[in-house]
């Protein structure tokens, strides 16, 4: 007897010998054994899923001697026939080789007449979807309307072609793609009861190389037993295939863990030996990156399938988790740009040479950092410009400190809105002209831009970053800021996010600290206590911050009780809580615990009462320019415009005068 492939000897006889396709099996044996049957049936999915097997083992069900049920006998002279392919009336139509509308109406005229041994004339038709739309429009009404002995089986793996009134009168069942864990567990049996030697590992390639289909996994078989002369060896799939060994990947993902350039260099010349497919060996480090970080998350969901889960959970502790995500976005973008460079082998080790000159830096809590060989590369420093972070940095040395090298920040953060939005920073004055000073006495001192017909002045900010720049901080220059007064300085989080967050800090993404709401009532009694405690703690920072938006609702001997406005809640965790407590017990002279609840204060808090007398000064200083007689001359004689936008009161510590820019 000739040789039979496995893909057509161990095509499944019944609906017990299916693999997988449980909720297509589920519906037509529950509609075999309650006699409730449909005239058309569409089974859709790819190739190789089973399709036409279902199809025939349907038939069988439909016309066996015993009876219709979903066990056909097996034995019988009809379900025989239907294995082997000469039954009568089970009429394949191959659609892709009948397409015209004559091959259709010449099948549909014989419709009509019954069968001749079965119980039902089944037509079943392959790759339905290349018939013509004639060939459709023809089948319609026979397709709707049938003789009670017809049953119309199709099969398509391209569903989106058919038309809509096809769909429309037929039963569909979709038929999912094989997992690897299933072809694996399929090979195992079929490899096990034909007595052929295999390893597991050759077992799970072919099951991915499979794609899905169980008919191109029996195919691959057929041919690697071809190919190992009897056997199904890993080494032999491999090299069949021309897959990647395993461990030439984990050579190049340990010289990245240790930032090593010689030794990845090195492990890709030993790639370019075998002259792979570079898009592939992307693609099979992508595949293990994957795997880490799954084991990083649930390390028991790591399968042995290729024998490398010891590997595997090794890198997910020694890699962090931001590296190794850092990693697999910059090999999925390696991967699609590889066409683009001049020569495949270049483009992939300058995929490498990018994630080990832009790998993330620092370390995580969560998972343990290998320290990582110098690049030879100089590092870049934190801009020191930043009015802001030059502030947080003398009040927080420790924090500088700490910050790493390679996140250097150039710009200082937005700041928080205001009542009034905040003034964009003038241009300098141009040579031609210079601005005009006007001064005089008023109760509140405020500054202000005027556009007219010369060019905005030089702001007093302007002349601060630029000492700041220049790095030469004169007894003049600290002389003009202001001596610390009644009012509270608000610390803006996000001039000093950046570096809390490198200390321990985590503010949460897309979090923005909000300008504090109006309190519903001033504060009294102890809320008004805390106003005058607050500026007294010497606190600075996020914990000034949460304390800021905190109001003192009760004391209980040494147990105070505070509420916190829940649009800081971000901001707040245990070691902030802990600062707190430690300033306050510190100034106290004795031990404090604070206990502080999310809930929105009902009184005044230090940064409502800051932010209410900001705007306070605000609107007293625009009103004191708005009613000056000087500016009001201005503004008729040379229909100049003030500009509110770019008005900041002055405290009175301060020059008494009040520069604008005219034009």
């Amino acid at each position: 007897m000739s040789y039979q492939v496995l893909a057509r000897k161990w095509r499944p006889r019944s609906f017990r010998e299916m693999v997988g396709q449980t909720h297509v099996l589920k519906a037509l044996i529950n509609a075999l054994d309650n006699q409730r049957l449909h005239h058309a049936y569409l089974f859709t999915g790819t190739r190789g899923v089973g399709k036409t097997t279902i199809a025939r083992i349907l038939a069988k069900c439909l016309n066996c001697e015993t009876g219709i049920s979903s066990t056909p006998c097996g034995v019988c002279s009809v379900c025989r026939e239907i294995d082997e392919g000469r039954f009568v009336d089970l009429i394949e139509v191959d659609a892709a080789s009948r397409t015209k509308v004559e091959d259709t109406r010449e099948l549909l005229d014989n419709v009509q007449y019954a069968p001749s041994r079965g119980r039902y004339k089944v037509y079943l038709i392959d790759e339905v979807h290349m018939l013509s739309t004639h060939s459709f429009n023809a089948l319609l009404k026979t397709l709707e309307e049938p003789p009670p002995h017809v049953k119309f089986l199709l099969a398509t793996t391209d569903p989106q072609k058919l038309p809509v009134t096809i769909l429309s009168r037929c039963l569909q069942f979709s038929l999912k793609n094989m997992p690897p864990e299933r072809v694996v567990e399929h090979l195992n049996h079929v490899l096990t009861a034909e007595q052929i030697p295999f390893e597991e590992d050759a077992l799970w390639l072919l099951g991915r190389a499979a794609d899905g289909s169980m008919r191109d996994a029996m195919s691959l078989t057929d041919q690697a037993i071809a190919f190992g002369e009897g056997q199904v060896l890993a080494a032999d799939v491999r090299a069949m295939l021309g897959t990647l060994d395993q461990g030439q990947v984990y050579g190049v993902l340990q010289a990245l863990l240790e930032g090593d350039a010689k030794a990845l260099l090195a492990a890709v010349h030993h790639l370019a030996e075998q002259g792979p497919d570079w898009a592939g060996v992307l693609g099979e480090m992508l595949n293990v990156l994957h795997r880490v970080a799954i084991a990083q998350v649930l390390p028991d969901a790591v399968d042995n399938g290729q024998g490398d889960r010891e590997r595997v959970l090794a890198l997910a502790q020694a890699l962090p988790a931001e590296d190794v995500q850092f990693y697999y976005q910059m090999g999925l973008i390696g991967r699609r740009d590889l066409p683009l460079a001049p020569e495949p082998r270049g483009g992939f080790e300058m995929v490498l040479l990018r994630m080990l000159a832009f790998r993330p830096a620092g370390a995580t809590e969560a998972v343990p950092n290998v320290e990582l060989k110098p690049l030879g590369i100089k590092p870049a420093t934190v801009d020191s410009k930043s009015d802001a972070v030059a502030s947080v940095t003398q009040t927080a040395p420790a924090l500088t400190a700490s910050v790493p090298a390679a996140k250097p920040m150039s710009a200082p953060p937005a700041p928080i809105p205001r009542e009034t939005p905040a003034a964009p920073v003038p241009a300098a004055p141009s040579p031609a002209r210079e601005p005009v000073d006007l001064s005089w006495d008023e109760p509140e001192k405020a500054s202000g831009t005027i556009e007219a017909e010369a060019p905005p002045r030089v702001a007093r900010e302007i002349k601060e970053a630029t000492v700041i720049e220049s790095g030469q901080m004169d007894d003049d220059a600290s002389d003009e800021e202001p001596p610390p007064g009644d009012d509270y300085y608000e610390v803006d989080p996000e001039s000093y996010s950046y570096l809390e967050e490198l200390a321990e800090e985590v503010l949460p993404e897309n979090t923005t600290p909000v300008e504090p709401v109006p309190a519903v009532a001033p504060a009294t009694g102890l809320a008004a206590e805390w106003l005058e405690l607050f500026p007294q703690l010497g606190l600075g920072g996020m914990t000034a911050s949460i304390a800021a938006n905190c109001t003192l609702v009760s004391v209980e001997g040494d147990v105070w009780h505070l509420h916190l406005d829940p649009g800081q809640s971000a901001l707040f965790n245990a070691n902030q809580q802990r600062r707190l407590n430690d300033a306050l017990s510190q100034h106290q002279a004795r031990t404090i615990k604070l206990d502080i609840t999310i809930q929105t204060p009902e009184q005044e808090t230090p940064a409502q009462a800051a932010a209410r007398r900001r705007a306070e000064r605000q609107r007293a200083a625009e009103r004191s320019i708005q009613d000056d007689p000087l500016i009001q001359q201005l503004m008729e004689q040379f229909a100049a415009v003030v500009r509110t936008d770019t008005i900041e009161p002055v405290d009175s510590s301060e020059s008494a005068g009040i520069s604008h820019s005219t034009r």
